[in-house]
C-alpha cells in the first residue's frame, strides 16, 4: 500500500515559447462569448455549514446544474462552435464513457451536427442510453478507454469526422476555463481554487483565467491515490495507478500534453485523496447542501477535509464538476457514510436460545432509542455453548455515543454485546 504523499509546492515556471499550445485569457474570454446563452453561468455561493466544518470560507461552483450535469459541456460547446462549415457538415466523433460523451452529444444535436460517440463495452447502460437520447450514434468498442480511443481515431479518419478530445485540445481547455472567470466574477475575494484533475483540461483552463485575473491566487489540483497521473508527471514520481475508483471522471491513465504544460506553469500544487475521503465529501454535499455530486466532482471538498490545515482561514472556491452518479453506487456510498458516522451500526449479542430472549433484546434496543434494520440468528457458526445463540443486529443510531448507550443498556439487561 502506497503511503500518503506529503503536500508541498513544487512547480517551476515554464517558458511559453516551449509550449505553442499555451492558451491565454483572451482565448477564454472569447470562449465565454461563444458560450453565452448556450451553457449556464452556474451559481458560486458560500456554504456556511461546510465553511464551519472545514475552518475555511468555502464557496461552491455548482457545475452539476448544467443540462448534462457536468462542466464538460463548456469545452464541447466551445470546440463545436469553432468548426468550419465543412467540418460541421461531416460531423464529429468523441471517445468517452461519461460526461464528455453527453456534452458533445447534446451540443452537437443542438447545433444540428452528426455525432458519433465511441464508448467502452463496460459503460453502464444508463450512460449509454442518456448519451443516445441526445441524438448521438453510439459505438461500443473495446474494454478500456485506450481501446475506445484508438477505434474512434480510426473511424474519424475513415469517415472524415472531427475528433473531439476530452481534454487535450486548446478549444476544450479554453471552454473549461470559463468556469474560472465566472467564479472570480461572482466572488472576487477568492484566494484559493481547488479543482479535480483527470486529463487536466478543467484545471488548466481555470488556472490560466485565474492567474491572469488575480496573479496572487493559489490553484490546487486534486487527484485520487489510485490515478495520480498528473501528480506523477509534474512531480516526477512513479506512484502506481489503476484499479477501480468512485471518481471515475478523473480516472485517466495519461495526462493531456496541452494541460500538463499549462499546469506546470500556473498550478501551485496537486494533492492526493483516498476513496473514503471522496465518499465522505459526496455524503456531506448531499446531506448539507442537498446537492448530488459524483466522485470526481466531490474531490475538491475531499481535499479540504483531508488537509484542513492546508486551507484553514482561506477563501476557497471548489468546483462541483458533475452530478452523474449511478443510483446503486450512491446508495452504497450513503450507507457506508452512515456507518463511518456511527449512524448505522452492527452489534452482536449473545443470549440463551429460549423463547423471549429476542423479544427482550429488541425491547432494550427500542427503549435505548435505536431502530433495528436487520436481525440475524447464528446457531451453527459460533463457538458458544450449544444452548446459546448469537444475534446480530444492524441498528440505526444518532452517532457513536448512542451506540455505546445501546451496548450499555444491553449489558445492564444481562446480555453480552459488542459492536462489530
Amino acid at each position: 500500500m502506497v503511503g500518503k504523499p506529503s503536500v508541498c509546492r513544487f512547480f517551476g515556471q515554464a517558458n511559453p515559447a516551449d509550449n505553442p499550445g499555451m492558451i491565454e485569457l483572451a482565448d477564454i474570454r472569447a470562449a465565454a462569448a461563444r458560450l453565452q446563452g448556450q451553457v449556464l453561468d452556474t451559481p458560486c455561493v458560500e456554504s456556511r455549514t461546510i465553511s464551519e466544518i472545514a475552518g475555511a470560507q468555502v464557496f461552491l461552483k455548482f457545475e452539476n446544474l448544467q443540462f448534462t450535469a457536468s462542466f464538460k459541456e463548456r469545452g464541447a460547446c466551445n470546440k463545436l462552435a469553432q468548426l468550419s462549415d465543412d467540418e460541421k457538415r461531416k460531423g464529429v466523433i468523441a471517445m468517452s464513457a461519461g460526461n464528455h460523451a453527453q456534452g458533445v452529444a447534446y451540443h452537437a444535436h443542438r447545433l444540428g451536427l452528426r455525432a458519433v460517440i465511441v464508448m467502452p463495452r463496460f459503460t453502464p447502460g444508463v450512460k449509454v442510453e442518456r448519451t443516445r437520447s441526445f441524438g448521438a450514434e453510439i459505438v461500443l468498442h473495446g474494454d478500456t478507454l485506450d481501446e475506445s480511443r484508438t477505434h474512434a481515431l480510426t473511424l474519424a479518419a475513415k469517415e472524415q469526422l472531427t475528433f473531439v478530445h476530452p481534454y487535450d485540445d486548446e478549444a476544450i481547455v479554453a471552454g473549461q476555463g470559463t468556469t474560472g472567470i465566472e467564479m472570480l466574477d461572482a466572488v472576487p475575494e477568492l484566494d484559493t481554487l481547488v479543482v479535480a484533475v483527470g486529463g487536466g483540461g478543467l484545471i488548466a483552463g481555470i488556472a490560466v483565467a485565474a492567474k491572469a485575473l488575480k496573479p496572487g491566487i493559489e490553484v490546487i489540483g486534486v487527484q485520487t491515490l489510485r490515478f495520480p497521473n498528473m501528480y506523477n508527471a509534474v512531480k516526477h514520481q512513479a506512484l502506481p495507478q489503476g484499479g477501480s475508483t468512485i471518481a471515475e471522471g478523473i480516472a485517466v491513465g495519461t495526462p493531456g500534453r496541452i494541460p500538463q504544460a499549462i499546469i506546470e506553469k500556473y498550478v501551485d500544487d496537486i494533492v492526493l485523496v483516498d476513496e473514503g475521503d471522496i465518499e465522505q465529501a459526496i455524503v456531506m454535499l448531499l446531506e448539507i447542501e442537498k446537492t448530488l455530486v459524483e466522485g470526481a466532482g466531490a474531490a475538491g471538498l475531499a481535499a479540504l477535509l483531508k488537509y484542513p490545515e492546508r486551507f484553514r482561514g482561506k477563501k476557497v472556491g471548489l468546483v462541483l464538476g458533475g452530478g452523474n452518479i449511478d443510483p446503486l453506487l450512491l446508495a452504497a456510498i450513503i450507507e457506508r457514510g452512515m456507518v463511518r458516522a456511527g449512524r448505522l451500526a452492527r452489534i452482536r449479542v449473545s443470549a440463551r436460545d429460549v423463547p423471549g430472549s429476542l423479544a427482550k433484546i429488541t425491547h432494550i434496543v427500542s427503549e435505548a432509542g435505536a431502530n433495528i434494520d436487520e436481525v440475524h440468528h447464528q446457531r451453527a457458526f459460533t463457538m458458544l455453548a450449544a444452548q446459546n445463540v448469537e444475534i446480530e443486529l444492524v441498528i440505526q443510531t444518532r452517532g457513536r455515543a448512542h451506540i455505546q448507550g445501546v451496548l450499555h443498556a444491553l449489558h445492564e439487561g444481562g446480555f453480552a454485546a459488542q459492536e462489530q
